[in-house]
Order: C-alpha cells, then structure tokens, then sequence
C-alpha cells in the first residue's frame, strides 16, 4: 500500500507539471454519456500511469465518488475463477481435463450424453456445449431451485445437464451455465466455498473482494443503474448467488489493479505463483475465447489483446490486456446503459491511443 501512493504521488506531480492526464476529458464523456460514477486505470506490470474516480455513487445525489468505492464486475469475475482454478491445477487438487461428472458421478445418469465427458478447461473456455443463461432467463424459476446457496448452485447444474446443448458458433457455446458447474468443481475438489476461495486467493494479493452489488452490505458505496439510469436499492438478488463464479464479484479499482498487474508481470515472468506459460495460456492459449478472457489480434496495431466486459444490469466494467505494450486499461461504472456502453467505448480508445508505446 505504501508503494501504490509512493507511486500515485509521483504521477500525480509528473501530470501536474506535463498536463498529460485523462482525468478532464474521462469526466467530459461521463457528463455527456449520463454516467453517475466512473473509475479508470492505465497500468503495466509496475507502474500505474493513471487512475481516477469520478461523479457521485447515486444519481441526483450529493454522495461523491471516492478513490476505494467498489463495483460490481460481472462477467470479470470468470478470469478470478480461471486464474483459482490454474492455481489448484498447479496444486494438482485438479486437472484440466478433469471431467464434471467424475466429481459428480450421482448427475451421470439424468445428463444428456453430450455431457458426458465434460472437462474443467471445456466450461471454463466456453466449450462445454451447455444452454445459454443468464440473470434476465425466466428458466429455472426459483421455485424449481431449492435449498441453500450451495445446494441451489449444485441443483441448477442438475438441470442445465438435463437440458439440450447450445449449437456451436466460431467454435463457442458462451454460457454463465459453463462457469456454474466450474465453479461446483472447484468447490468440491478445495473442499472450501467459492466464496473462501475468492477470499483466500485475494488475501495472498492484499486484494478485499466482495460479492453482490455494493449497497447490499453497505449503502454508502456505489448504486447500481439499470438501463433507464434507475438507481437499484439494496436487494438479495438470488440469480447472482446463482451466477456467483460466472460474475458476482465486487471489488475496488485500486484493488483490481493488483489482480490485472499480477498478469502484466505473469506474462513476462516477474512472478512465482504460476508460470509464464500459463499466464499465457489462460489468457491467449485458445482462440477467441481462452480462460475467463476474450482475445483478438488487432491487425492495425499488431497488438494481441485479452478482454472482458461484465454487466450484470447495473454496473459496466470493461478490462483490455496489450500483450506488446505490456498495458492494461480499466474502466469501472456504476450503470449499465447503452450510452454507458458508448461512453466507456470512446474513453478507453482514447486511452489505448494515448499509450499505444
């Protein structure tokens, strides 16, 4: 912690004296794109270049942004729960083609044979075939999903097993589903919940994740907005328990840093928690979708890039990876709107133009 406000007093003169920072033209966009709250970040491996918080935690409100709010990631969450899982590969509690219904073998008889040989690296690369689904699905309804929060998890894999398999485009079957059954995987092989997993592996980053949105557990960090800019109040949203390892994190800017810049320095060997190869594998090793990230070669830049968007209706938090430049960029909402979606577009563009060295 000393280090990151050693290093965030330095930036902060260097942009003083050079009037090289974002920060005016970030908060022009978010005004104009009607975004209550909005953080970004441009790091590499050791050094963080910009970081900012903007706007108020709740529209119409007087509650200012401040520089340790939390947001909601979404569907950022699944490279947390890849990244878990190649550390208990590592630890050889698990393997990649470790198939679910060897841990699960009481499923095997009511899943539908496509299933049937499933593996940890298929769900967790969007290759295991199972039914798109995600929180605005009517199907299963709560009342078909029974018990406690790890019974419901394990209940909604009984069902998605039973139900026919997505038909493959460019070599994907995205579903929330795949990382659902992911996560019963680790849970089971750990013998810890997710959620200890989650809190286990941040404590070795210094890194405080939480889970749901924000306000749940206190009303004094950031509110959600859903499409219409509607601030959403406290609630228990069981579909997001239901989606815990698929995108239910929530987690502040200046932390998640740690996380990204953990895989800035895996990727050129500066650590020991995994090896460069697999830092490379989890996020390059397979095409358009490897472990928890997206990626794509960029044929104007030559720059390969691993990306994710979560959105869960309320927060839109957008992560790309430079592999060449050895950058990331970050950008953090609290609403989840389509002008949000065009905002957060034209700021990180003008980021990566910035830093395209």
């Amino acid at each position: 912690m000393k280090r990151l406000f050693t290093t965030l007093f330095f930036l902060t003169i260097f942009f003083a004296v050079s009037g090289q920072t974002s920060t005016d033209f970030a908060d022009s966009i978010r005004i104009k794109y009607k975004i209550p709250e909005l953080a970004f970040a441009v790091v590499s491996a050791d050094t963080i270049f910009e970081l900012q918080t903007l706007g108020v935690q709740r529209i119409n409100t007087d509650f200012k942004a401040k520089p340790d709010d939390r947001f909601h990631i979404g569907s950022n969450t699944k490279a947390i729960t890849a990244f878990i899982s190649a550390l208990l590969v590592a630890q050889g509690q698990i393997k990649w083609d470790t198939k679910f219904l060897d841990l699960f073998p009481e499923l095997k008889e009511k899943s539908r044979k496509e299933y049937q040989d499933i593996t940890l690296q298929d769900l967790l690369t969007f290759r295991g075939t199972l039914p798109a689904y995600t929180y605005t699905f009517d199907k299963p309804t709560k009342r078909q999903i029974k018990g406690d929060d790890a019974a419901q998890r394990f209940q909604l894999a009984k069902y998605f097993l039973s139900q026919k398999p997505m038909q493959i485009e460019n070599g994907l079957t995205p579903s929330n589903a795949d990382y659902i059954l992911a996560g019963l995987m680790l849970e089971k092989v750990s013998k810890k919940s997710f959620k200890e997993l989650v809190t286990d592996f941040g404590k070795t980053l210094g890194i405080v994740f939480g889970f749901d949105y924000p306000n749940l557990t206190d009303t004094l960090q950031p509110w959600g907005h859903d499409i219409n800019l509607k601030p959403l109040p406290p609630f228990d949203n069981y579909k997001l328990n239901w989606l815990l390892s698929a995108g239910n994190i929530n987690v502040s800017l200046t932390d998640y840093i740690k996380f990204i810049q953990l895989q800035l320095k895996g990727l050129k060997g500066q650590t020991k928690i995994l090896s460069s190869q697999t830092f490379e594998k989890l996020l390059y090793g397979l095409p358009t979708f490897s472990f928890g990230w997206f990626n794509k070669f960029d044929t104007l830049t030559n720059h390969h890039i691993a990306y994710n968007e979560g959105n869960a209706g309320a927060f839109i938090t957008r992560v790309q990876i430079i592999k060449e430049t050895g950058k990331a960029f970050i950008i953090f909402t609290n609403s989840a709107s389509t002008e949000t979606s065009e905002g957060v577009t034209i700021i990180i563009e003008h980021l990566k133009k910035k830093y395209s060295k």
